[in-house]
């Protein structure tokens, strides 16, 4: 392992933009292009465009570490071309060397997914069911690549960059600690404009609903305060069966889903409104595996469908009982064309926005440097993909902010370290470690 592997696993750097693949993993390869995900597609959220126009020299100077590292010949940080102050800054630091560049992209949902990203900035496509460095790329998510640089210089992902944006008083984005409680992010933005609120963590289309009590991991990038009876919050809180139920009395099969799904666009054997169909029927058809290709986007869901539908859910839920019953994805296509359709079947972000009932929310959201100081934290072992982190501290013992306090349990498991957030005493460690603040 080299150096810059061995100290971004010590800072247990993880994807603050996804899913959480440990980074040292993703960053042990060898590839033609490093990709920066600026997109930042998710409506509403703020938090990696404006890292962008505030960390432009840092992020250059990070991306030179992974390009040397990789051996890539190009290093492209890609934006939308909305994001005006952001594109300057980047332009005004930029690299000469002819290894480094910009890539502007149109504002259109969802730009940010990496199968995506890859084909508009490269023109590859990624085979069905792969990933980038399939095609000599790796994608790496804005503060993903900032901790690089801060795992270099020897500090540790102690706190996460998050939109605090919907119906509260004061739209906000600002660093805050690991662990610390979704409410606490609600006061720091002025408390909520409603009474009766539901939350969504992440973005509005491919975010969860949480409680207040919840807490701030390394992939939280928003939350979303929205009145309880928003179609969104209950949209997320429909059960499958009734989703079933629903697309066998409701489906007509225009196909819209598909016709505006960004995978079949770029030529993946995804057809969601066959899959719909053979639901619909009760039957068990070939169609069904098609379900291993969906990434979740909600396109399909909370934009494509004229009767409320969500292929979206039933994908996953068929992803996940296909899994349990032992069934592999067999798609694996990797000689693909994109759809003809494809440029303008692109969803436009401000559709998209109208579409979800949220135009009173599309507000500024800030970066303020301040300081949040919660009195406690909770601390999850499992905030990242793979094996949730060993605990190596016990209730009762003194811990320093940017302290080790979890570790991946084996030296060959895919997983992460865990560092204490705040300077305290450890009150707890059961699956979170809590830590009350000195």
């Amino acid at each position: 392992m080299t150096d810059l592997l061995a100290q971004v696993k010590e800072a247990g750097v993880v994807g603050a933009g996804g899913a959480g693949f440990p980074t040292h993993i993703k960053l042990n390869a060898r590839v033609e292009y490093v990709l920066v995900n600026g997109a930042e597609c998710e409506p509403l959220l703020r938090a990696n465009q404006q890292m962008l126009a505030k960390y432009a020299q840092e992020l250059w100077q990070a991306l030179r570490l992974v390009v040397e590292h990789t051996g890539a010949r190009k290093g492209i940080i890609a934006l939308k071309i909305k994001y005006e102050q952001a594109r300057a800054a980047l332009e005004s630091c930029q690299p000469r060397e002819g290894v480094y560049g910009i890539h502007l992209l149109d504002d259109f949902y969802p730009a940010g997914d990496e199968h995506v990203l890859v084909h508009e900035v490269t023109g590859r496509i990624v085979p069905e069911g792969g990933i980038p460095l399939k095609v000599g790329c790796v994608v790496i998510n804005v503060e993903t690549l900032l901790n690089v640089l801060g795992a270099v210089r020897g500090v540790p992902v102690t706190h996460k960059f998050v939109t605090v944006t919907g119906a509260v008083r004061k739209p906000l984005t600002a660093s805050v600690p690991l662990g610390t409680r979704i409410s606490a992010l609600l006061e720091l933005a002025g408390g909520s404009l409603i009474e009766k609120y539901g939350i969504i963590e992440g973005g509005p289309m491919m975010g969860k609903a949480v409680a207040a009590g919840d807490v701030v991991t390394k992939t939280t990038g928003g939350v979303i305060v929205l009145p309880v009876h928003h179609p969104l919050l209950q949209h997320k809180n429909e059960s499958v069966r009734l989703n079933i139920l629903r697309a066998r009395a409701a489906c007509c099969q225009c196909r819209i889903c598909t016709d505006l799904c960004p995978r079949y666009l770029l030529g993946h054997g995804l057809e969601p409104h066959k899959i719909m169909r053979a639901l619909g029927a009760g039957s068990l058809t070939k169609e069904l595996t098609q379900a291993f290709l969906c990434s979740e986007c909600g396109a399909c869901d909370k934009f494509a469908c004229p009767m409320g539908l969500s292929p979206r859910q039933l994908n996953s839920m068929l992803k996940q009982e296909m899994g349990k019953a032992g069934i592999r994805n067999p798609h694996g296509r990797n000689e693909l064309k994109p759809e003809a359709s494809r440029g303008w079947h692109k969803i436009p972000s401000n559709r998209l926005i109208a579409r979800l009932g949220l135009e009173a929310y599309n507000v500024p959201a800030p970066l303020l440097e301040i300081e949040v100081n919660p009195q406690e934290v909770i601390l999850p072992l499992q905030q990242h993909l793979g094996q949730p982190a060993r605990p190596v501290v016990q209730a009762g013992e003194k811990v320093d902010r940017g302290q080790l306090i979890g570790t991946i349990p084996d030296h060959n498991a895919v997983g992460a370290n865990l560092h204490a957030s705040i300077r305290g005493i450890v009150e707890s460690v059961t699956s979170s470690i809590t830590i009350k603040r000195l």
